[in-house]
């Protein structure tokens, strides 16, 4: 809509205002990347390799050097005194994080190997190798069709800060709610899961002589300070780090593996040979004997459930896609991202292949959920538990920081006018917040006795759609309206008005016939089988929740540690 005196400038513009049109977004989008590539060249970023494996805080012109201070730019009634250069500087001075900072980033939110064995040993050799490989694939082609339309609609002046954003801005309302409550669950139910895992972990060093809830709670706790943190860039030291420990991780297990036989006692409580079939983990009546470690080259069980929740482990794998936009957000240059993000993703899947596939070999049937606790030698489980918990803390500190910000950006500032984070209450209220959400995260995982039938649930639920359903569906959504475009047609930025010849049904024909066409029905097909795998991992996995929750059972609130085979 035009302003009584000509356009309406986006610094006046109420969040999420469903007046700005698709094509108003589209042109500052281009003139944001026009700039950031001049900037570019003018000023080439000078890394060597050292400072790519370990990034320091980059070198940022602060705020108010570029004219702009801490003003209230999160209330629409407060923004009318901000000049247009002072509100596209605000979206400038929160750009701050660099291309090998994100590669961390996004190798912090999704390398997660200590379930892979276990998966492997659900699906057998064939399926797993290949569902893993598949899976992976499709991640990395989500990544880019997300970073494509990202490219397409982002601005200085119209910042897209969030995956609710992109679905807004190419679907409008309905779905930018519906990706937004499903993120904001998932997260939750991330940070609750961790918090579960590290608990497990510790009552396990303490040889569960600590109460288990104690050991749950301490790690809530701990959020509540590692939460403080507001930017990714501060995040991405930290995410550094996490990678590199899990990786640390990993050649520990792999030598203890080879060298000493699977953690027999607790196979019972979590392996793949007690999902798939009991029996191969049980010792004979006569001699007490356990049965050898057994390999599958095929599916080992005929029952579809089965097979479908280890699948689930592997979607589950791959699933961070929820966070790149949030990423790209906090990138100075967009562009970036797509190289560090198929850097991460064959990073990501080398892992996986190597770890999975070497724990299964050694492991067989004993493969436990969380591998570095199916070791048998006390020492090396508690050497693997110190580093995952220290790793899983930051995980879930990343999980927290972006999970606040989409209740924080979507609800707060959009209902309630609170403040922006970059103002002094803003990051008052922000420390307020971050203590209720890790108690509620925690109390919602403590509830669910089964951990990986909560990860299999969410994974079904929400990360199947963040990384396989959503990104085909938010890339024909603009596809569609910016192929539809004509001659004539567009906006104006001297008047802010928008022209459009035609609307309705003939509009959406045109666009999605316009330019090829048979790549929007790869799009569909993609969003249909991932809405599949959805709807089968939410049956196998609410199958194996039903019977965990009628086998008596320990929770987070009990003293018992479900690892305790001797309460």
């Amino acid at each position: 809509m035009p302003h009584a005196q000509g356009p309406i400038p986006p610094s006046n513009r109420l969040l999420h205002d469903p007046n700005v049109s698709f094509y108003e977004y589209m042109h500052y989008a281009k003139l944001t990347r026009e700039e950031e590539e001049e900037t570019f060249r003018t000023n080439p970023p000078t890394q060597g390799i050292m400072q790519v494996l370990f990034p320091t805080k980059s070198a940022v012109v602060p705020a108010e050097k570029n004219g702009t201070s801490e003003k209230e730019v999160g209330v629409p009634q407060q923004r009318i005194e901000i000049s247009e250069a002072e509100w596209t500087n605000a979206s400038r001075a929160v750009r701050t994080a660099s291309g090998s900072a994100c590669f961390y980033l996004i190798t912090t939110d999704i390398l997660g190997p200590f379930g892979i064995g276990f998966s492997m040993g659900t699906l057998g050799w064939g399926p797993g190798i290949g569902l893993f490989t598949l899976f992976g694939a499709l991640a990395g082609f989500s990544g880019w069709l997300l970073w494509s339309v990202f490219l397409g609609i982002d601005s200085y002046q119209f910042p897209a800060k969030n995956y609710g954003d992109l679905a807004f801005r190419t679907w409008g309302r309905p779905l930018r709610h519906i990706v937004n409550f499903l993120q904001a669950l998932q997260l939750l139910i991330s940070v609750g899961v961790i918090v579960i895992g590290n608990g497990q972990a510790l009552s396990q060093m303490s040889k569960f002589r600590l109460c288990y809830a104690v050991c749950c709670l301490l790690w809530a706790l701990a959020g509540f300070a590692v939460g403080q943190v507001r930017t990714l860039q501060k995040f991405g030291i930290l995410a550094n780090a996490a990678v590199f420990i899990n990786v640390l991780i990993m050649f520990i297990s792999m030598g203890v593996f080879a060298h000493s036989p699977p953690n027999y006692p607790i196979s019972v409580l979590g392996s793949a040979g007690g999902v798939v079939d009991p029996t191969t983990i049980t010792p004979s009546n006569a001699t007490g004997t356990l049965p050898p470690i057994i390999h599958y080259n095929g599916m080992p069980s005929k029952d579809l459930a089965v097979g479908i929740f280890g699948l689930m482990q592997g979607v589950y794998a791959y699933a961070g896609a929820q966070l790149f936009i949030e990423f790209m957000a906090e990138l100075r240059r967009p562009r970036d991202f797509l190289k560090a993000m198929w850097g991460a993703q064959f990073f990501i899947y080398s892992c996986y292949m190597i770890y999975g596939c070497y724990t299964y070999y050694w492991q067989g049937q004993y493969s436990f959920q969380i591998s570095y606790q199916g070791v048998s030698p006390y020492g090396w489980q508690t050497v693997g538990n110190v580093l995952a918990v220290i790793s899983g803390l930051i995980a879930a500190a990343l999980y927290g920081n972006i999970g606040i910000k989409v209740i924080y950006n979507n609800l707060l500032m959009e209902w309630f006018n609170a403040p922006a984070l970059i103002t002094r209450r803003g990051k008052i209220l922000w420390a307020i917040i971050v203590p209720i959400y890790w108690v509620i995260a925690f109390i919602l995982a403590a509830s669910i006795p089964d951990f990986f039938g909560l990860t299999g649930v969410t994974a079904a639920v929400c990360f199947v759609q963040f990384t396989y359903t959503f990104p085909p569906l938010i890339a024909l959504g603009y596809r569609v309206r910016k192929n539809a475009l004509q001659e004539g047609e567009g906006f104006d930025p001297a008047t802010g008005i928008v022209t459009l010849h035609d609307r309705g049904l003939k509009r959406i024909v045109r666009g999605f016939f316009a330019n090829k066409w048979y790549y929007n029905v790869i799009l569909i097909l993609y969003v249909m089988g991932a809405l599949c795998v959805s709807g089968l991992g939410a049956y196998s996995s609410i199958h194996f929740l039903i019977l965990a929750f009628q086998i008596p059972q320990v929770n987070a609130f009990s003293c018992v540690s479900p690892l305790n085979l001797n309460p």
